[in-house]
């Protein structure tokens, strides 16, 4: 079977899964999006080669990888038989070489049809990473905290437009409280893998929005030259007044963890002072959450408004609203964006 190049073997048949041959500590780093694991070798099996290589020669780091590689021939079979109950895989390893070729080989003889991708996973960053640098037309939503621009986002989506939900890639709000309530972060390469492939599959001719985010999502850092596009392009705010956004998030934050959010408080507390911090956590532990939210809401707001200060070489466009209903603002937002003509101007 010939090798692919990647845009063959991303496009390949939807019935022949991806199979990662590499340790599971590769994958687990990062690995193609919807790729399975399928490791040749163990991360000690893997450590244990490796050095062999270094010390020894090449020919005893091949003899060793066939010693671990022989008593397991059978259970990976059964296991890719599992994986792929076609009988038809897309398989790579870190660079196409001997450990995607071995498996190859051993999948052929169980009468697999295999599909190996050419300069294998190490290719595909390369090509996540260029995703980064194409310049692309976006639209940015932007507002103060608690507006509830994730809402807007997933409403506009409903609507039709396209959107690019960075902090729904990210596993996290953007906050100090941005992790609560969410699953782990994935690693900052997979998170890369992820927007990379996002970005890829957006339609030719589309403008997709995105919400305003620093530079940091939780401990994930958005690709630098992607995050320079993003702090260039048109930008639409939306000005909620600050009671609405407190009751709003008081609803949300008073079904969380008290623990949580006191530990969120922590984290903040050298930029809210002691004064602020210590009485956050006095209305965390009495259960009111409309005090706690307007004392970090106070924090919130002046950091985003000193940013958004900075922001003035960029187009910009304000919406007032007097609520945090996705629906209405959606529209609002809509509305701005055709009658300043927004999605026509370039990056």
């Amino acid at each position: 079977m010939p090798r692919l190049p990647l845009s063959d073997f991303l496009t390949g048949p939807a019935e022949a899964p991806i199979l990662d041959v590499r340790a599971p500590v590769e994958y687990a780093a990062g690995h193609i999006p919807g790729a399975l694991s399928l490791p040749l070798f163990t991360d000690e099996e893997r450590a244990r080669i490796g050095t062999a290589y270094k010390q020894v020669s090449q020919d005893k780091a091949v003899l060793l990888g066939l010693d671990f590689f022989g008593p397991k021939m059978s259970r990976m079979v059964k296991q890719a038989r599992k994986l792929a109950p076609g009988k038809e895989v897309r398989l790579h390893c870190w660079r196409g070489g001997m450990r995607s070729g071995s498996v190859q080989w051993l999948l052929e003889l169980a009468g697999f049809k295999v599909h190996l991708l050419d300069k294998g996973y190490k290719d595909y960053r390369r090509w996540a990473l260029a995703q980064f640098t194409e310049p692309r037309p976006i639209l940015i939503l932007g507002g103060l905290t608690g507006s509830g621009k994730t809402d807007v986002l997933h409403e506009l989506a409903r609507r039709g437009e396209t959107v690019v939900d960075l902090e729904g890639l990210a596993n996290h709000k953007g906050s100090s409280f941005g992790a609560i309530g969410l699953p782990p972060q994935p690693t900052p390469e997979q998170f890369e893998n992820n927007l990379a492939l996002v970005l890829d599959g957006l339609p030719m001719g589309v403008t997709p929005w995105l919400e305003d985010e620093s530079l940091t999502i939780g401990r994930l850092t958005i690709p630098k030259p992607f995050f320079e596009q993003m702090r260039h392009a048109p930008l639409v705010v939306l000005e909620i007044p600050k009671e609405v956004r407190t009751r709003k998030l008081a609803a949300e934050y008073g079904k969380e963890d008290p623990q949580l959010l006191a530990e969120a408080i922590q984290r903040i507390s050298k930029r809210l002072g002691g004064l602020a911090t210590k009485e956050a956590l006095a209305a965390i532990e009495a259960g009111d959450m409309l005090k706690m939210v307007d004392i970090a809401l106070s924090y919130y707001d002046k950091t985003y408004g000193f940013g958004l200060e900075n922001k003035a070489s960029r187009r910009i466009v304000r919406v007032p609203s007097d609520t945090c209903d996705p629906a209405v603002n959606a529209e609002l937002v809509l509305q701005a964006a055709v009658e300043h003509r927004l999605a026509a101007l370039p990056v």
